[in-house]
């Protein structure tokens, strides 16, 4: 039971503020037409789905949450991992993306953007050594297995 209220917090803290509110807010603040509503739905729509099913393998697979402070005790290899090594800030990305789409906001595109490199600079410099760290060899063969963006299909 306390993973479970670990997760909901940890989903309640990160994706739903990084991936709802801030776009929401950006949006409010700088609102435009919306002729790329509808795909730009489908963009969001495939981004929570896959972040849905990210999160889903943490708690399940590796026995932790998204956040940084409660990560999973094993490394998830399986599902959305088994393509690349960060399909859930791809879900996160796409997410945010679908909002621009759909409100053709600038600000949320430069915010996406702003997002993406943020997100490469912290996996670089902090997640994949501490991940190397953490499993040694099991990372080292994942990670020569995988891209770190582009879905490798295997």
């Amino acid at each position: 039971m306390e993973l479970i209220k670990r997760a909901v917090i940890a989903v309640l803290l990160l994706p739903v503020i990084f991936a709802g509110i801030i776009p929401v807010v950006l949006i409010i603040i700088d609102p435009r037409r919306q002729p790329f509503f509808w795909p730009g739905l489908l963009v969001l729509a495939a981004g929570a789905s896959l972040l849905v099913l990210c999160i889903r393998d943490f708690y399940k697979r590796g026995g932790g949450t998204l956040a940084p402070w409660d990560a999973p005790a094993e490394l998830v290899v399986t599902g959305p991992y088994r393509f690349c090594r960060n399909p859930m800030y791809i879900g996160v990305l796409l997410t945010i993306a679908g909002f621009a789409l759909m409100f053709t906001s600038p600000l949320v595109l430069l915010y996406n953007i702003a997002a993406a490199v943020l997100f490469h600079l912290r996996i670089v410099k902090y997640e994949e050594p501490r991940l190397a760290q953490q499993f040694g060899n099991r990372w080292a063969l994942y990670a020569a297995m995988t891209n770190r963006w582009l879905p490798k299909i295997r």
